[in-house]
């Protein structure tokens, strides 16, 4: 009899483990990503090579979670939804992607890809969220190029860019304004590099 109770309990265990492993399973947040612009990258013909490294970021922002700034200024994450790799790391490809597609470089790449740059482009993550008081996405982005022999700073400048977010702050709004907004700075980003290379 001590047996069959031991059993059942173990049984009952087990099956409620599989319902809790479901649950999770079901409840997964939806990933979202960023895209490199296509279009709109007007530049100037550079025929150097620039590597492009990670931007830095504080911790709130070094995540694959979508910020929200509450009203009263707290940091948060949007429920139901994340992006598809860690912020910065997604940003550096994008990154990349974005002077690819302007095909205004003689090469681009991250920092050990065995190229022979001229110059890095470094940069910081200063804001990518959404901003619950004005209802928008905000992205600001710090960024200089670096001589690679040198190691002396040749130029910098933030770049900011608002979206209203019509979605509201909802996990799908918050990722498509977000995404327009970090695309409109890509190409503000690698017009001013271009002209500078």
């Amino acid at each position: 009899m001590v047996r069959k109770v031991r059993r059942a309990a173990r049984l009952s265990g087990a099956f409620s483990l599989v319902a809790l492993l479901a649950a999770c399973a079901g409840s997964a947040p939806t990933t979202y990503d960023l895209h490199a612009p296509r279009d709109g990258l007007s530049a100037s013909r550079s025929k150097r090579i620039l590597v492009v490294g990670e931007p830095q970021a504080l911790a709130a922002l070094d995540s694959s979670r979508i910020l929200i700034t509450t009203s009263d200024g707290a940091l948060n994450y949007l429920p139901g939804g994340q992006w598809s790799d860690r912020l910065p790391k997604l940003l550096q490809v994008r990154m990349i992607e974005a002077f690819e597609n302007a095909n205004r470089m003689a090469g681009v790449g991250r920092p050990g890809d065995r190229l022979v740059p001229v110059a890095q482009l470094n940069s910081e993550l200063r804001r990518f969220g959404i901003e619950e008081a004005t209802g928008e996405a905000v992205v600001e982005i710090a960024v200089k190029i670096v001589d690679d022999r040198s190691g002396q700073i040749r130029a910098g400048e933030i770049f900011t860019r608002r979206v209203a977010a019509s979605g509201g702050t909802t996990a799908a709004g918050a990722s498509v304004a977000l995404d327009q907004a970090a695309q409109a700075i890509m190409r503000d980003i690698v017009a001013w590099v271009s002209r500078r290379m």
